[in-house]
C-alpha cells in the first residue's frame, strides 16, 4: 500500500467548526440560502469521489482478470484524466477565488482556509504521482503486458489514498464552507 504520511487524518479542529453547530449538515437543503451554486460545488465533490471509485474498480478489475489489458488501459486515461484534471481546476479556483472570498466574509476562519489550502498542496503531490503511475501503465500495457500488470496495483493503491485523502479533505471543506455561505447569505 502507498503510505504518504504528509496527508492530513485529523478533521478540522472544533473552532473551525463553531458554525457547524448553527448550521448542520442535515438541515443545509432546507436552508433558504443554500443555492444552486452551492449545491453546484458540492456536486463536483460528489463527482471527484465516482472518478476516484471508477478508477479504483478499473484496477480491480483489471487485476482480477476481468478487464482486458487495453480496456482497462482505456478507462485508465479517460477516468484518470477526468479526475486529475477536474481537480486541478477545482481546487486552483478554490484557492484563488473561493477562498479568498471566504476569508473576506469572515476572517474567523482563515486557520481553516489555510490548511484547506496546504491539503491542496498535498493532493497536487498525490495527483502528480498518480499520474505518471498511470501513464506508466498505459504505456506499458502496448510493451509489456505482464509489467503493466504488476504496476497496476501502485494505481490502484494510490488511488485507494487518493478516495481516503477525498474523503477526509471533501467533508472538511464542506463542514467548514457551507455553514460560511448560509451564516452570510452568500452564492445566493
Amino acid at each position: 500500500m502507498t503510505h504518504l504520511p504528509n496527508i492530513r487524518q485529523e478533521a478540522l479542529p472544533e473552532d473551525m467548526r463553531l458554525l457547524l453547530r448553527d448550521y448542520p449538515r442535515d438541515a443545509w437543503p432546507d436552508h433558504p440560502n443554500f443555492a444552486v451554486s452551492i449545491q453546484n460545488w458540492m456536486g463536483a465533490h460528489i463527482m471527484f469521489g465516482q472518478l476516484a471509485e471508477l478508477v479504483r474498480a478499473n484496477a480491480e478489475g483489471y487485476l482480477d482478470k476481468q478487464i482486458a489489458p487495453d480496456d482497462h488501459a482505456r478507462r485508465l486515461s479517460q477516468y484518470g484524466n477526468l479526475l486529475v484534471q477536474n481537480l486541478h481546476g477545482h481546487h486552483h479556483w478554490e484557492d484563488r477565488s473561493f477562498f479568498p472570498e471566504l476569508s473576506s466574509a469572515d476572517t474567523r476562519f482563515d486557520k481553516g482556509l489555510d490548511t484547506l489550502e496546504a491539503d491542496h498542496i498535498e493532493l497536487d503531490d498525490l495527483l502528480d504521482r498518480f499520474t505518471r503511475q498511470a501513464n506508466r501503465v498505459v504505456t506499458l500495457t502496448q510493451l509489456d503486458e505482464t509489467q503493466a500488470y504488476e504496476e497496476a496495483y501502485a494505481v490502484r493503491d494510490m488511488t485507494s489514498v487518493l478516495q481516503g485523502f477525498l474523503s477526509r479533505h471533501l467533508t472538511d471543506e464542506e463542514d467548514l464552507v457551507v455553514p460560511i455561505l448560509l451564516h452570510h447569505k452568500m452564492r445566493g
